[in-house]
C-alpha cells in the first residue's frame, strides 16, 4: 500500500473539507502529511516532517500536523509551540485516542477528520480568526518525501 492510494479521492477531499471546516474561524493551520513508511521514532519522524513542510513558520506558532505512516500502521499528531502552550496536558492523547477507536474499525477517513475538527475547536477556541488573517498553509494533502512537492 502507497501513501498516495491510502485514500481515495473521495476520501481525500472529505479529509480536506475537515481541514477547511477546522480552519474557517481560526488563525490556526491544520497539515496532513502521510508516508509509506519510515524508521525510527515516529514523533521524531513526524516533527522532522513538521519542519521540512514549513509549519513552524506560522505567525502565530498555531500549526498542527497529522502525520501518518501507513505500512507501520502508525500515526503522530504534532502541535507548534503557540497551541501547546495553550491546549490542557494530555488534550493531543485524547485526540489521538479518539482517532485510534475509529482506526481499530478501519474508518480511517472519519478518525482523521474527527482527530482534524477537535484540533480545529481548540485553534478556534485559543486562536481565533482576525480580518487580517491568511491562509499560511496549503489546506492539501502532502504524501511522501515533501522534497517530492507532494508525489509519493
Amino acid at each position: 500500500m502507497k501513501a498516495s492510494s491510502f485514500f481515495t479521492k473521495e476520501q481525500q477531499a472529505h479529509i480536506r473539507e475537515a481541514i477547511t471546516e477546522a480552519e474557517k474561524e481560526t488563525s490556526g493551520e491544520i497539515r496532513v502529511h502521510i508516508e509509506t513508511h519510515f524508521s525510527g521514532d515516529i514523533l521524531d519522524r513526524a516533527s522532522w516532517i513538521f519542519k521540512r513542510i514549513g509549519m513552524h513558520q506560522t505567525k502565530e506558532r498555531n500549526g498542527v500536523l497529522f502525520y501518518l505512516a501507513v505500512r507501520n500502521r502508525k500515526f503522530a499528531i504534532i502541535g507548534d509551540a503557540g497551541i501547546n502552550a495553550k491546549v490542557s496536558e494530555g488534550f493531543w492523547d485524547k485526540i489521538k485516542g479518539i482517532m485510534e477507536d475509529d482506526f481499530r474499525e478501519k474508518n480511517f477517513t472519519e478518525g482523521l477528520a474527527k482527530g482534524i475538527l477537535m484540533a480545529g475547536n481548540q485553534l478556534r477556541e485559543q486562536f481565533p480568526h482576525l480580518a487580517t488573517d491568511v491562509n499560511e498553509l496549503s489546506d492539501e494533502i502532502s504524501f511522501g518525501d515533501p522534497d517530492l512537492t507532494g508525489k509519493g
